[in-house]
């Protein structure tokens, strides 16, 4: 199958991960107002779909945070007061602009990717490498 490498972040599927295609570039970013200024003392309000990913990478930098699982246009959270921050997939960054946000970090790049069942690799072995060279050798 393909699946964007946001999907393999978000929900660690029990798959090999075969190939990058380099396709459907795009970056998992937290974004946030213009004149926003992080308070350590305060515990972070974060909107996201990404939930497993935002955990993991505040986690990482020892910071604490709520988060608030929001589907759709997450970039109104920080405009309506639901969030300070919003980690989210940004591709030109057209849309944070057009409400006023700009990315603080970037987390991850992201991009389309070859992905296999483990017990199909295992039974259909040869096939699949006969798939997975044949797109490396197109890239």
């Amino acid at each position: 199958g393909i699946v964007g490498k946001d999907i393999l972040l978000e929900y660690a599927p029990d798959v090999y991960e075969l190939l990058d295609l380099q396709m459907g570039k795009c970056r998992m970013a937290v974004a946030a107002p213009k004149d926003f200024a992080d308070d350590p003392g305060k515990t972070l309000r974060v909107a996201t779909k990404f939930t497993n990913i935002a955990k993991d990478y505040y986690s990482k930098k020892g910071r604490d945070i709520d988060i608030i699982h929001l589907n759709g246009s997450i970039e109104i959270a920080p405009i309506l007061g639901l969030s300070d921050v919003i980690v989210d997939i940004v591709e030109t960054g057209k849309t944070l602009k057009e409400n006023g946000l700009e990315v603080l970090e970037e987390i991850v790049p992201i991009s389309a990717r070859l992905i296999a069942n483990k017990a199909s690799y295992k039974f259909k072995t040869e096939a699949i490498e006969k798939i997975t060279n044949s797109l490396e050798r197109g890239k």
